[in-house]
């Protein structure tokens, strides 16, 4: 992982520039995902009623899908000091326990009076399908940042301090 974080402003963005995270996903992340949001909906977490549902499986929550396209957004493109404005979202395909997703964003649109940035983004699996589709208007930075990464402490970490 990079050591430090960067933006780009808005004067440095060019059409057709892109940036994505990934991550596999597991069960703790959804775990986590249900402890942090409060969605305890039991198609994703409980295995006996995911049987009998739709999916036949334990799914992702939407929104964690969602939340690496937001990731891409706010730490590589634009990056730090990136303001979201609104979001668009298409879930086309669930998103299973074990499931390598990227979330990627591509500079579509800029609208040079406001700073605003309109940007197509994309979530698809480890086969290259498309699991969500949307777009993005943000307003970009127009001065540079370039930070040190934060160094997240683990989950286990955060329970033993907080106790």
């Amino acid at each position: 992982m990079e050591e430090y974080i960067e933006n780009k402003t808005f004067d440095e963005i060019n059409i057709g520039d892109s940036a994505s995270v990934h991550h596999t996903l597991s069960k703790r992340d959804i775990m986590l995902f249900a402890i942090m949001s409060g969605d305890v909906n039991p198609a994703h977490l409980d295995e006996e009623y995911a049987k009998s549902d739709l999916f036949q499986k334990i799914v992702a929550h939407g929104m964690w899908g969602a939340s690496l396209i937001s990731t891409a957004l706010g730490t590589r493109l634009p990056g730090p000091g990136t303001i979201y404005l609104s979001q668009s979202l298409q879930f086309l395909r669930p998103v299973v326990i074990g499931d390598f997703i990227t979330g990627q964003v591509t500079v579509r649109e800029k609208l040079p009076e406001k700073h605003h940035v309109i940007l197509d983004c994309v979530c698809f699996n480890q086969n290259k399908i498309d699991v969500i589709r949307g777009v993005a208007e943000v307003m970009a930075p127009t001065e540079k940042v370039r930070r040190k990464r934060v160094q997240l402490p683990s989950v286990d970490e955060v329970l033993k301090a907080v106790h």
